[in-house]
């Protein structure tokens, strides 16, 4: 088999695994969850999931990434483009928080998923928070306001609202912010 082939097929199965694996997560929660469910889930064998990732802590952490990753060179084209800071303001949170807010949380284990991502996984949310802080910080100017802003955002979740209600109070927490 070619080398291109052979590089694309492992592409594939990696998405397969990590598709699985989110599904699991999102279904059983990481704790019930195990490396067969996933194997089982993306149609491989377990020996195949182990060719691509160490462990299930590697497998979740490629998931979070997975998640975020693709979404941060969509919120910094919003920040180059035309519109006011609170509508740019606004289309960010839409990218980094809303959509996989509505992806996960008709999950029967969503606040696991989250939950364990901050508490098994700091380093990995480090990182994710770092790079909402830049691009949050590039419309509010300044770092106290923007970290201030996103401890708002944090508490606009606490009680794990629906995807339309998070939107709303974001609206109104924008307002706030920037006039």
């Amino acid at each position: 088999m070619s080398d291109e082939k052979s590089q694309e097929r492992d592409a594939l199965r990696r998405a397969a695994i990590l598709r699985a694996a989110r599904e699991c997560f999102l279904q059983f929660g990481y704790a019930k969850t195990s490396l067969d469910d996933i194997a089982r889930r993306a149609n491989i064998s377990r020996p195949l999931i182990y060719r691509k990732f160490k462990n299930k802590d590697d497998i979740f952490t490629a998931v979070i990434e997975e998640l975020f990753e693709e979404r941060y060179p969509r919120a910094e084209q919003v920040l180059a483009s035309p519109g006011t800071r609170r509508d740019k303001l606004l289309r960010v949170y839409e990218i980094l928080l809303l959509e996989p807010w509505d992806e996960l949380m008709g999950a029967p284990m969503a606040a696991d998923f989250y939950e364990v991502c901050s508490r098994l996984f700091p380093q990995v949310e480090a990182r994710h928070v770092r790079q909402q802080l830049k691009l949050t910080q590039a419309l509010l100017e300044s770092k106290e306001l923007s970290e201030v802003f996103m401890l708002a955002v944090d508490g606009l979740q606490a009680d794990l609202p629906a995807t339309r209600v998070l939107r709303r109070r974001l609206q109104l927490l924008a307002e706030r912010f920037v006039p």
